[in-house]
């Protein structure tokens, strides 16, 4: 397998998305169901030279690079895997976007591409992205993992990916859902949960919900129902969930977005590798505890998932969320993260099977389940399964400023705004665990956002003295319960083009991104119709 260099926009684009764009095909022996696999080194290393370097192929990626280059700049994106736009073109095409009137620049081409803001399909945004980077002329690097971090006092000179090749910049965007190129730097973050004390919040820590997403029925956590000593089902905690506002390293629960159809080309739900049923004892008893099998809706209200013509999401507290798989994927090693990866293949695919064959799923449900399978003409690389996992939180940077819950609130307000978050305060559950002999889940909130509400330019680059040449417009410097408002995908496209617009205007006067003079940014900003400032206006979606 001979490596790629930057791939060829020109050519990528004008194929359909989801296809191979002209890359090698991946050494593993199964690519459908593979996050990482090893990449052999490259025959002759290539070390390229760039103003701005970008790793990370989430629109805020997509977004750094290119306006790195309608700056004038030269920029090229390193992706870690075969694709580009994150989860926006892995699934997640129900766009979440919490006010539209908050949405400004580079999301609102890229939706004008799509035809629409929300709904479509994934090779859709695929294709828009892909175009909008050969528009811009910004070489792609595929398959491209971080492996080192070079850096001379506070600034990085060079990142070394794993086959070898390398990047010298003036400027560096982390723009991974991870954080790892922050990581790797050196720059300070935190990955779980806070006390409720840290920053004066309500919501983070340990915290149980009166109505997010919570069981509809009580459900028996126990092997033997009733019966303690006989242990827990799968999927439930035997630790105690500590007390509440209490911070961890636990991580909110992620999921696939699958792209569904029952009118369309239909591929059926897929049995996976090593299925057992049993590992879904807890959905069982969940499902037959409803008082009729009608009550099921297969959306958000009921549940037990959300499937209809697309775009698909967990709903519910025993529902398609891996809850508590996840813990060590934040900090975790290529190698663990894979492992967590084809757990969550597992774990999913398994309970959509489970659903629409086992006989010990009421008929009713069993039947309108099975009446959807997977779309044939999306991911056709990957078997039809998303791609990307859905990860909702990683690690996040610990800069200056921490934008908190009382940033969403509008009790704190940032004066050097490069964007607009607008979403509600929102986590999925973090566990399952016993409370009063039954299963309780805990950790996700909802709590809504009135108004929408700047994010600060100092939550996107570090403390300066731990590096001065460095943006992180997606795992920025925010409290657990604020991220789960900025975590946006458009936001991340908006964090992404403010950050390299103030990497260009910090290379023009040659100095670090914490001394990038705000007034001059923010005209730029403003003249590429970002929105920087809350609406007078404030209608909802």
């Amino acid at each position: 397998m001979k490596n790629s260099t930057a791939i060829s926009i020109i050519a990528a684009a004008t194929l359909a998305a989801g296809a191979a764009f002209g890359l090698p095909k991946p050494s593993s022996p199964n690519p459908g169901l593979r996050y990482y696999y090893h990449v052999p080194k490259a025959e002759l290393p290539i070390e390229a030279e760039y103003d701005v370097v970008v790793y990370g192929g989430t629109p805020g990626g997509v977004g750094a690079a290119v306006q790195a280059k309608r700056m004038g700049k030269s920029a090229a994106l390193y992706v870690f895997r075969r694709h580009v736009g994150g989860l926006t073109s892995a699934g997640l095409t129900e766009t979440d976007i919490g006010k539209r009137n908050a949405i400004g620049g580079l999301p609102l081409e890229l939706y004008a591409k799509i035809g629409k803001w929300s709904h479509f399909r994934p090779s859709q945004a695929e294709t828009a992205f892909l175009e909008m980077l050969e528009e811009a002329g910004v070489p792609v690097y595929f398959e491209h993992r971080l492996d080192k971090v070079e850096k001379r006092g506070a600034r990085i000179t060079k990142i070394t990916f794993e086959n070898g090749n390398s990047a010298r910049g003036k400027m560096f965007v982390d723009a991974t859902y991870e954080g790892d190129l922050m990581a790797k730097a050196g720059v300070s973050y935190m990955a779980g949960r806070e006390d409720n004390a840290r920053f004066g919040e309500k919501y983070n820590g340990v915290y149980f919900s009166n109505h997010s997403h919570l069981p509809r029925f009580p459900v028996d956590p126990y092997k033997v129902e009733g019966d303690p000593s006989s242990g827990l089902l799968e999927g439930v905690s035997g630790a105690s969930a500590g007390a509440i506002g209490k911070g961890d390293k636990k991580l909110q629960s992620y999921c696939f977005r699958m792209w569904a159809t029952r009118a369309g080309d239909k591929v059926p739900w897929p049995k996976p590798d090593n299925y057992r049923p049993e590992r879904y004892e807890l959905l069982k008893r969940y499902v037959n505890s409803a008082p009729s099998p009608d009550f099921w809706d297969l959306r958000y209200r009921h549940g037990p998932v959300k499937i209809n013509e697309g775009d698909c999401n967990n709903a519910g507290p025993i529902s398609i969320d891996h809850v508590g798989a996840n813990y060590g994927w934040a900090e975790g090693s290529y190698e663990e993260r894979e492992k967590i990866f084809q757990d969550h293949v597992n774990y999913q695919q398994g309970f959509m099977y489970f659903l629409a064959n086992d006989e010990s799923v009421p008929a009713s449900l069993r039947e309108r389940v099975a009446a959807y399978g997977l779309e044939a003409n999306e991911f056709p690389e990957t078997g039809h399964w998303p791609h990307e996992l859905y990860v909702r939180e990683g690690r996040r940077m610990l800069s200056d400023y921490v934008m908190t819950q009382a940033n969403c609130e509008l009790k704190r307000t940032a004066e050097d705004s490069v964007g607009l978050g607008s979403y509600q305060m929102d986590s999925h559950h973090v566990e399952r665990v016993v409370r009063d002999g039954k299963m309780a889940a805990e950790g996700g909130f909802e709590k809504r956002v009135r108004r929408p509400y700047p994010v600060s330019y100092k939550s996107i680059v570090p403390k300066k003295s731990e590096c001065e040449n460095l943006f992180v417009p997606v795992a920025l410097s925010a409290s657990h319960v604020a991220f789960g408002s900025i975590r946006m995908e458009p936001v991340f496209m908006i964090l992404g083009q403010s950050a390299a617009t103030a990497a260009s205007i910090a290379i023009d006067d040659a100095c670090a991104v914490q001394d990038v003079d705000y007034p001059k940014l923010r005209r730029r900003l403003l003249a590429d119709k970002q929105i920087l400032d809350v609406p007078a206006d404030n209608p909802g979606k």
